[in-house]
C-alpha cells in the first residue's frame, strides 16, 4: 500500500511539473476557448451538431504557425468549452487545398450517400491555377462521412459547381430550406453574395443575388451565412458577411443583415451597416448546423492586421467564447443580442459576489477573489450610465481598460498598455462600440482567458473580443469611476478553472 502511494505521489508531482512547464512555455494559450494543439490555425469552418457532439472544422495548417496550405482540421466537444483535437478531416488534393465552408446531416439521405451521413461542402483553391493568371481557381466540393466525422471520403465528382471566372469564389454555407425540400448555399463571391440550390448537394444553380452596394465593402467579402431567428412569434432572415478588410476599428470584421427569404432571394429590411462583434478580434464567424431553432455561433479569434505575427510560439490563432444569438428590437430596426454558452457560466471555479458597491474615484477588487491566474469572469450588474472603467493589471505595468464612455454613448476596449503590441503598429490602441440598450441600467459580463478579454454588455447586444499579451497575468482589478458616488448593485467573480 505505503509502495502504490508513494508511487502516486511521484506521478502527480510529474503530471504537475510538466503541466507546470507547459503553462510557462505558453503563457498565451488560454483555458477555456480553443486552440490547436500546433500548427496555425484561422477561419472555423463546417461545424455541426450530431448524435450530442458538436463538431468544430477549422482552417489548419499543421506544419507552420503561419497561413499555408489550407486543411480541415477537426475538434469535438459535448459543451462547447472541453475541447477534443482529433486528426485531421480533409487534406489537399489535385483540385486544391481547403478552404472554409460547411456541414450539415443529410438526415434524408438526399445525396444518396447514406442515412444521417455528414456531408461537408467546401472551397478548393488551386494554387497552381492561381500562379498560371486564371480566375478559376477556386471551386466547390463536397466529401461524406458515415462514421460521424471520424473519416471522410471526397465526392468522386468534385467540383459539383465549377468557377464561371470569379476571383473570390469561397467559403459555401449550406442549409436545408424545409418549405422547398431544397438545399440553399450562400456563396460569398467578389464583393457580394450569391446564392445556389439543390435537392441532391451535388447538381447545384443560381438562384439570385444579394449585397453590391449594400452594407460595409471595405474589402472582399467571405465566410457568408444565412438563418432564421424568431422575434416575438416573427420570423426574420439574418444574412451575416464577415469583410476584410473594413471592420469598425479596423482590419477583419463580422457584418449581418436582417430581412426576409423566399428560397430564391434574400431582401434586407435595413441596409444600415451592424456589426456582430465590434472588437478588433472577431472575424469569420458563423454558425453551428442542426441545433434546431437555436443558433450557436463561433468565430475565429484574430485579425488578418496581425494574425501571423503574434508571439505565440507552437500554436496561432484561437476560437472566441461559442455564443447563443438572438434578435432585440431597437429604434425600427432589428439587432442580434451574442450570449456566452451556459457551459461558460457552469464552469467551476472561487466566486466572490459583493453587493450594493458605492465607487468614489477608485475601488479595488484585487482582494476580494484570487485572480492570479487572469482567467476569470466579471458581472457587474445595474449600473447607472455614467463614466467608468474597469483597469485590470499587473505589476509589471500591463493594463487593460474596459469602460463607458457616457458623453459618446459607447464602450470601450483600450489594449495600449495591455503588454506585447510592438510586432504590429495596428495593434494597441483604445477600441469603441456604441450602446444600442435604451434603458438607464448597465449590465456588464466580461471574460478574461489569459491573452484575451470578451465584452457583452446590456445582455449581449454590444459585444467586443479583443486579445491581449501581457507580460504576466492580469492579476489586479479595479473600478474607476469620474462619477460622484457610482452606484453598483452586484459584482460578482469567479476564478475559471
Amino acid at each position: 500500500m505505503k509502495k502504490l502511494v508513494l508511487l502516486s505521489c511521484v506521478f502527480y508531482f510529474m503530471i504537475t511539473s510538466i503541466y507546470a512547464q507547459h503553462n510557462n512555455n505558453e503563457p498565451y494559450r488560454p483555458v477555456f476557448h480553443f486552440t490547436p494543439k500546433s500548427g496555425w490555425m484561422n477561419d472555423p469552418n463546417g461545424m455541426v451538431y450530431y448524435n450530442g457532439i458538436y463538431h468544430l472544422f477549422f482552417q489548419y495548417n499543421p506544419d507552420s504557425t503561419v497561413w499555408g496550405p489550407m486543411h480541415w482540421g477537426h475538434a469535438v466537444s459535448k459543451d462547447l468549452v472541453h475541447w477534443k483535437e482529433l486528426p485531421i478531416a480533409l487534406y489537399p488534393d489535385s483540385l486544391g487545398t481547403i478552404f472554409s465552408g460547411s456541414a450539415v446531416i443529410d438526415v434524408n439521405n438526399t445525396a444518396g450517400f447514406g442515412s444521417d451521413a455528414m456531408v461537408a461542402i467546401f472551397t478548393q483553391h488551386n494554387p497552381e491555377l492561381e500562379k498560371n493568371g486564371s480566375d478559376k481557381f477556386q471551386n466547390q466540393s463536397i466529401a461524406f462521412s458515415l462514421n460521424g466525422g471520424k473519416s471522410w471520403t471526397k465526392y468522386k465528382g468534385n467540383p459539383v459547381i465549377k468557377n464561371p471566372g470569379i476571383r473570390d469564389f469561397r467559403d459555401p454555407k449550406v442549409s436545408w430550406y424545409a418549405p422547398a425540400k431544397k438545399w440553399i448555399m450562400t456563396l460569398a463571391t467578389l464583393d457580394h453574395i450569391t446564392f445556389y440550390a439543390s435537392t441532391d448537394l451535388k447538381h447545384w444553380q443560381k438562384e439570385s443575388t444579394f449585397g453590391k452596394g449594400s452594407g460595409a465593402h471595405g474589402g472582399v467579402w467571405e465566410c457568408p451565412d444565412l438563418f432564421p431567428l424568431t422575434y416575438k412569434g416573427r420570423q426574420v432572415w439574418v444574412l451575416i458577411v464577415n469583410v476584410n478588410p473594413g471592420g469598425p476599428n479596423g482590419g477583419s470584421a463580422t457584418q449581418y443583415f436582417t430581412g426576409t427569404f423566399d428560397g430564391h432571394q434574400f431582401k434586407a429590411d435595413d441596409l444600415q451597416t451592424k456589426w456582430l462583434d465590434y472588437g478588433p478580434d472577431e472575424y469569420a464567424g458563423v454558425t453551428w448546423s442542426n441545433t434546431g431553432e437555436t443558433k450557436l455561433f463561433i468565430g475565429w479569434m484574430s485579425n488578418w492586421e496581425y494574425a501571423q505575427v503574434v508571439p505565440t510560439k507552437s500554436w496561432r490563432s484561437a476560437t472566441t467564447t461559442p455564443r447563443e444569438l438572438s434578435l432585440e428590437r431597437i429604434d425600427n430596426q432589428y439587432l442580434i443580442a451574442s450570449k456566452p454558452v451556459k457551459a461558460i457560466d457552469d464552469l467551476k471555479g472561487q466566486t466572490k459576489i459583493l453587493t450594493n458597491l458605492v465607487v468614489n474615484g477608485s475601488l479595488d477588487l484585487t482582494q476580494s477573489a484570487k485572480m492570479d491566474k487572469g482567467i476569470f469572469q466579471l458581472d457587474l450588474k445595474a449600473i447607472k450610465p455614467a463614466d467608468f472603467a474597469i483597469e485590470l493589471s499587473n505589476d509589471q505595468g500591463d493594463m487593460v481598460a474596459i469602460g463607458y464612455d457616457k458623453s459618446r454613448n459607447v464602450y470601450y476596449i483600450d489594449r495600449t498598455q495591455s503588454g506585447l503590441t510592438a510586432f504590429s503598429k495596428n495593434f494597441a490602441g483604445k477600441h469603441t462600440a456604441p450602446r444600442f440598450a435604451k434603458n438607464d441600467i448597465i449590465n456588464l459580463k466580461l471574460l478574461v482567458d489569459k491573452a484575451s478579454v470578451e465584452l457583452f454588455a446590456d445582455d449581449g447586444l454590444t459585444t467586443m473580443t479583443s486579445i491581449i499579451f501581457p507580460h504576466a497575468p492580469l492579476n489586479k482589478i479595479k473600478i474607476n469611476t469620474t462619477q460622484k458616488n457610482l452606484a453598483i448593485k452586484k459584482v460578482k467573480l469567479k476564478r475559471l478553472e
